[in-house]
């Protein structure tokens, strides 16, 4: 069965502000790649889910490529964004039994440094992500309006600048992204979103692809770097990012740790100041 989404799909998707869900990878499949997050953290001698090689990894790791060029993820983002598509980024939201790390409400768009908001992100659960693991929650509707924003810093908040809203959050309104494993949401890169701790005995792991049309520009006096994954990049808009040659491969890791950099400097541009850890989201 295909993993398109239908017109009454997409209709809903733009109303709400996600699409729950895509049934786009097996069982199997999500535990072959939990494995190969294991020996790839093993080889790198770090971790994936914190510090550089947590932003754009598919650039460092061909399995992880080949996740975010899946027909089975392009076929939905497609029904949304069209046929034209660039990653513009990707990073792991792992959190361990018990760690007590969660993410606060937030909107992805508010520090991307892009002109408008037309990003899908593909969340991709590796592990049961539920409301005992901490599963992502959101607001339905919320993407329909920027809101402010203040920095935290918090120790365990898993985004880049604990970031949060500043508005409050009627969380009564939330709805529990639940996710077998291999299962992948879609949400709108302006919906208010975030999760609780982990309560449960495994980790809840989850890879999040951020996808733009080729026809989406950077933001004025930002730049940006992007992979065209499906179609034809006609507008040139950001550095064309390339495959990995190999994991880990001496040539990726080099050009991976120039655009991580440099989108970091962009990513703080407005901040008061950086943490370790940093993650683009």
């Amino acid at each position: 069965m295909g993993t398109a989404l239908s017109a009454a799909e997409v209709a809903a998707y733009h109303e709400r502000g996600y699409h729950l869900k895509v049934n786009a990878f097996s069982v199997d499949e999500a535990n072959a790649f939990n494995r190969r997050f294991e020996e790839s953290e093993k080889r790198a001698g770090a971790s994936l889910s914190t510090g550089l090689l947590n932003m754009k990894p598919h650039l460092v790791f061909p399995w992880l490529d080949a996740i975010v060029r899946d027909a089975r993820i392009l076929d939905a983002v497609e029904s949304i964004l069209g046929p034209d598509l660039l990653c513009f980024s990707s990073g792991f939201f792992n959190k361990g039994p018990g760690d007590g790390t969660y993410v606060s409400w937030h909107q992805d768009a508010t520090y991307w440094g892009l002109a408008a908001p037309e990003v899908v992100t593909a969340w991709v659960a590796f592990a049961p992500s539920n409301e005992l693991s901490g599963c992502m929650r959101v607001v339905p509707g919320s993407h329909l309006t920027q809101l402010k924003h203040h920095d935290t810093f918090a120790e365990k908040n898993l985004l880049t600048r604990g970031q949060e809203v500043e508005a409050k959050v009627d969380e009564s309104q939330a709805v529990d992204f639940v996710l077998e494993p291999g299962e992948v949401s879609l949400h709108h890169v302006l919906i208010v979103h975030g999760s609780g701790p982990n309560r449960a005995s495994w980790p809840r792991r989850g890879f999040a692809i951020r996808y733009m049309p080729t026809s989406l520009k950077p933001a004025e006096g930002r730049s940006s770097s992007a992979l065209l994954v499906r179609g034809v990049d006609r507008f040139k808009y950001h550095l064309a990012e390339v495959s990995p040659e190999a994991e880990l491969h001496p040539d990726a890791v080099a050009r991976h740790k120039a655009l991580v950099e440099h989108s970091l400097k962009g990513l703080y541009q407005t901040a008061d100041k950086a943490i370790p850890g940093a993650r683009l989201a």
